[in-house]
């Protein structure tokens, strides 16, 4: 195994992580920043106003989104086992 070939790997690996949190990660950030301007234009300072929105949005997000990011780790996966032979020997 060439440091080129791990490198590669690791490279494919960082670009499936983010492509596959970006969704949820986006839309929590999104609700977290509507949340505080309520929060700051309301000036209520309720601690768990502003977690119980964001846990239920990315559930939300990994309701609608959680096929097609497990379609795209599969397919990570499944280029990682095909190639198998070409990492190892």
């Amino acid at each position: 195994m060439t440091p080129e070939l791990i490198m590669k790997i690791a490279q494919s690996s960082v670009y499936t992580i983010l492509l596959v949190t970006a969704p949820a990660l986006g839309i929590g950030l999104l609700v977290g920043l509507i949340v505080s301007i309520f929060q700051a234009t309301t000036q209520i300072q309720e601690q768990t106003l502003a977690f119980i929105p964001k846990i239920v949005s990315i559930l939300i997000a990994l309701i609608i989104f959680g096929p097609w990011m497990l379609r795209i780790l599969v397919q990570f996966t499944l280029e990682i086992f095909e190639n198998l032979h070409r990492y190892v020997g």
